[in-house]
């Protein structure tokens, strides 16, 4: 890959699978730094749509997940841009769920295809991650269970209010502040 080429969907899913689990939910600048760098023109080029053939198959669905739900996460952690792509991530998550994308990848990387429905602040969406999710480990679930107790209770994670400049209530400061669910 040279600079500025962009990389294929396997060059994404290779790099994700072998940077792992101790790596994908953690905070780490050096890993996340890497990561913009080696991806920040596939995320921009799939945010523009230059990418969209890459739903095709199982393998550049999972790309364009890492791409719209992970790169942002990582890359723009605390900032509104961290969500730029979440309708996007969600998109793509439910055509390939509905054309069984996600039974043709391995179970560790599987979580990947449900995680835009967790991350979305629709309580229906929800409900489909915790269904989804059942069929995964259940730290998985419980995360699951917990992301959509968080929206049937709040409506939205309160944990997003302050960054995306949203008014928090009484109620979801004193959830905050008792050790709530923070991100």
């Amino acid at each position: 890959m040279t600079f500025n080429a962009l990389p294929t969907a396997r060059d994404v899913v290779d790099f994700w699978r072998e940077a792992g689990p101790d790596r994908w939910f953690a905070k780490n600048d050096a890993f996340d730094a890497e990561f913009a760098a080696r991806f920040s023109h596939a995320h921009q080029a799939a945010a523009r749509g230059e990418l969209d053939h890459w739903t095709s198959d199982a393998e550049g669905a999972l790309a364009l997940l890492v791409l719209f739900d992970q790169f942002p996460r990582n890359t723009w952690r605390g900032s509104p841009h961290m969500l730029a792509t979440d309708g996007k991530a969600l998109a793509v998550a439910k055509q390939a769920v509905e054309s069984g994308f996600d039974l043709q990848c391995e179970p560790v990387l599987r979580r990947f295809f449900y995680l835009p429905f967790m991350h979305s602040e629709v309580l229906a969406e929800q409900e489909r991650s915790v269904e989804l999710n059942a069929a995964l480990d259940a730290n998985t679930q419980r995360y699951a269970v917990l992301h959509r107790d968080i929206i049937a209770r709040f409506g939205r994670f309160p944990h997003r209010n302050r960054m995306m400049g949203r008014s928090t209530t009484a109620e979801e400061q004193k959830y905050l502040d008792e050790g709530g669910f923070a991100g």
